[in-house]
């Protein structure tokens, strides 16, 4: 059994991880369970920088294998952003209300459809520093408000069409199995299954 140490404090996050891995030899625990662990300044260009930034930290200091993921919004309009700053966009510490209400004041002059993409990079590091890591992308269009109860994040104003329905909109199981992180779980629920 593999005892991996999940590096957020996203509920959200951390159900969608233990849904997604459910069924394989692996043990995942909370970064709660390990007090002191550092508090990873993600201040990469890029998702998989963050990632493997905070995958290796966590490991190092829990002495066991963690998971970390760096994940955010791309809007095309706005040249990419908020990108790695999707969590922080209205900053540090703003609420999930906060970040869509500037991403809505952002887009007020684009016109539909506003394309988008959710992006996700796992990385899976050891405590020797070895990592494994996998990306998701999911296309989608930006809303003019928010739809839906379910989610996290730009969830509810993130409209995924094939569905026609935003990611606040469908089940978690629905969402898993489209979805940026999703994706990015299977790809790397294969890579485990090679390891363990």
């Amino acid at each position: 059994m593999l005892e991996i140490v999940v590096a957020t404090g996203n509920q959200g996050k951390l159900d969608e991880i233990a849904h997604a891995l459910a069924g394989l030899p692996v043990k995942l625990l909370s970064l709660a369970e390990f007090p002191g662990a550092p508090e990873v300044v993600e201040d990469g260009e890029t998702f998989l920088e963050n990632a493997v930034k905070k995958a290796r930290a966590t490991a190092a200091h829990a002495k066991k294998h963690a998971l970390a993921d760096d994940s955010g919004l791309a809007v095309d309009a706005l040249g990419g952003a908020p990108g790695v700053f999707s969590a922080r966009f209205a900053g540090v510490g703003a609420s999930d209300d906060m970040n869509n209400n500037k991403l809505l004041a952002a887009l007020a002059r684009t016109p539909a459809p506003r394309t988008a993409q959710f992006v996700c990079v796992l990385c899976l590091a050891s405590p020797a520093g070895d990592i494994i890591t996998a990306e998701g992308r999911c296309p989608g269009e930006i809303l003019d408000a928010p739809r839906g109860h379910h989610g996290f994040g730009y969830d509810p104003l993130f409209c995924y069409p094939p569905l026609g329905a935003t990611f606040a909109e469908i089940t978690r199981e629905q969402k898993l199995q489209v979805s940026h992180r999703g994706r990015a779980l299977a790809a790397l629920r294969e890579k485990i299954m090679a390891i363990v």
